[in-house]
């Protein structure tokens, strides 16, 4: 119950679990939290194996029916599954023609029943870990499985494709080294070992009370190397606050000093990435970069691309990960691919990194996540090193994507066209950021009141240009995410040329408007809408005096360079739409249809 707790983040529409017992099982089902199910079970039984699973639903709506396990016609093979069996449709016909029932809308339940018929049509030949190697080698998809059986109570298989999956090792030095755990993420064994090993697409484990062993699926052993996790319990946990996300909000002046710790050579202005060394003598025939994510991460790439362009002088493109992927990109061998994903285990980022590594490209990652699956598979890449993010809306997370994006910018800038001059200003201004961004948080309480002001407006138009354009889009994205108001990001250019026929007194509009070069240009937009009664709610550089003139309410930022201005006015919009979300009753940390790890198309 605790692991599922720890996991909800990653889905929490229903939640179950199996524990095999001396006579046999017992099953636990329910729609909703997992706070749900734990009021249903009845832990008057004693187990050691069990296996347990918090939804994020694909295929069939939330309900008591569909959540897993899933089992078998005879209710002894158990099945808990991460991801999309893409033929369960074709599978499922022919076992209904066999006679198989089943009893949900799910595609995992196929597996259970596969598994079954594998080992009845074996004639007490096929072992229970052959029968699930053959069903394996038969469903086509992504998967995290682990797959229980009444008849063999110490045995756990596992099996991984495209989805994460770690195998847990019990803590020697405590008398645990007969204990083995498998989850979706670390954060859910942090109470009981720190010790981890990663299975890799394709591979499956074998665990029981003494050991584990894994293999691929044509039975071939694979090594594996112990690793430890780098998080501690404490950082997982919300200590004292609320919610998660604003304690990961308040964590990111923590984040930038953990991402440019030992990275930032202030004297010389330049920055030193260890992770990208390896491939130096590659990067320096690079002339285009594609940068790519998903939501939030996708809108750190747009910044990318701007550092990129500014200060290293070369072709940058930002590309959403899973339109990339379907289409047909044309690549050349001097292009690398840079992916950027939190968990490193996001679906559509991975296809565009399998792809691009199909087409020979260089491939590298920012990922926050040690070992996870992107990091596995780029040829480099740069770990953000801020802990886990728990909260499903992501804060901290993006703060430490920029400025890793920043840094790699400098990094390879240094050795092209920028001064020493300018890369010590950049230097400078990033060690400064930590500070400045507490200076936004003394501005709490006013944005609190803003946002009670506004709480129950149903509509917002958030503008910002240049720089502050992705901003635009990562603010309207939060607010949405957590207070389900209908928000957009646009270019304040753009404005003119469709939006503004929106405004009403009704549908208050976000500038983002600090002191920079089109700050004119934003003047100018906010005239428009202000001429149609439309309400403004500005970020602006402190000392900003006109922008009170026009704006009905002012979040001040301290000033900073024009490149790392979105560092700043990221913060009061992550807060002003957290402070939304509260005053609306919403449910912050989980909200409703949301995964944080998306590990399906």
């Amino acid at each position: 119950m605790d692991g599922l707790k720890r996991l909800e983040y990653r889905g929490y529409d229903s939640a179950g679990l199996v524990a095999l017992v001396a006579k046999g099982h017992r099953l636990f089902k329910s729609e909703g939290r997992v706070e749900r199910l734990e009021k249903i079970v009845d832990f008057d039984f004693e187990g050691t194996l069990g296996i347990g699973h918090t939804r994020w639903a694909t295929h069939g709506k939330p309900s008591d029916r569909n959540s897993h396990p899933h089992y078998s016609c005879d209710r002894k093979i158990f099945v808990v599954h991460n991801g999309i069996i893409e033929n369960f449709k074709t599978l499922k016909e022919k076992l209904e023609k066999k006679g198989h029932k089943f009893s949900s809308d799910t595609d995992t339940e196929v597996m259970a029943h596969l598994v079954e018929e594998i080992l009845n049509s074996g004639n007490g030949k096929t072992t229970f870990e052959e029968a699930i190697r053959l069903a394996l080698k038969t469903i086509q998809g992504t998967y995290a499985f682990a797959i229980v059986n009444v008849d063999e109570p110490d045995k756990l298989v596992v099996a991984r494709n495209s989805s994460p999956l770690i195998i847990g090792i019990g803590d020697v030095s405590k008398e645990q080294k007969h204990e083995y755990f498998v989850a979706s993420d670390a954060s859910a064994l942090l109470s009981y070992t720190r010790g981890i090993i990663y299975l890799n697409d394709g591979e499956y484990g074998v665990l029981t009370r003494s050991g584990y062993r894994v293999a691929d699926l044509n039975r071939r052993p694979v090594q594996k190397e112990k690793k430890l996790i780098e998080w501690t319990l404490e950082e997982a946990t919300k200590q004292g606050h609320s919610h998660f996300m604003i304690k990961e909000i308040f964590e990111e002046p923590e984040a930038i000093l953990n991402s440019s710790r030992g990275r930032l050579i202030l004297n010389e202005g330049r920055a030193k990435l260890g992770g990208l060394e390896s491939v130096n003598r590659d990067l320096k025939k690079i002339n285009r970069f594609i940068l790519t994510g998903c939501g939030t991460a996708y809108y750190a790439a747009m910044l990318g691309k701007y550092f990129f362009e500014e200060y290293i002088g070369i072709a940058a493109e930002a590309e959403n990960a899973s339109e990339l992927r379907h289409r047909h990109p044309v690549f050349s061998h001097e292009t690398a691919l840079l992916s950027i994903s939190q968990s490193g285990e996001t679906a559509d980022t991975l296809a565009a990194v399998y792809e691009a590594k199909k087409k020979g490209l260089l491939t590298l990652g920012i990922s926050n996540v040690v070992g996870s699956t992107i990091a596995r598979e780029v040829d480099a890449g740069v770990y953000n090193h801020i802990g886990p993010e728990i909260g499903v809306a992501s804060t901290k997370a993006f703060v430490s994507q920029l400025i890793v994006l920043l840094l790699t910018a400098l990094y390879l800038a240094r050795d092209r066209r920028m001064t020493e001059a300018v890369g010590k200003k950049i230097a400078k201004e990033i060690s400064l950021l930590p500070e400045k961004i507490r200076k936004i948080f003394f501005q709490k309480a006013i944005i609190k009141n803003i946002a009670r002001k506004y709480c129950d407006y149903n509509n917002f138009l958030y503008l910002g240009r240049k720089y502050n354009f992705p901003i635009a889009l990562e603010g309207a994205l939060k607010l949405k995410e957590i207070s389900y108001i209908h928000a957009e990001g646009y270019s304040a250019g753009e404005m003119k040329h469709g939006p503004i026929a929106m405004i009403d007194k009704n549908f208050p509009s976000v500038f983002i408007a600090p002191t920079d070069g089109v700050y004119e240009k934003m003047l100018s937009s906010m005239e428009e809408i202000k001429a149609r009664d439309g309400k403004i709610i500005a970020i602006a550089t402190e000392g900003d005096v006109n922008i009170k003139k026009i704006a009905d309410d002012v979040i001040y930022i301290p000033p900073t360079l024009e490149s790392t201005s979105p560092l700043l006015t990221v913060v009061p919009l992550q807060l002003f739409a957290y402070y939304m979300a509260v005053l609306r009753g919403c449910d912050v940390d989980k909200p409703r249809n949301l995964a944080k790890s998306v590990t399906v198309e």
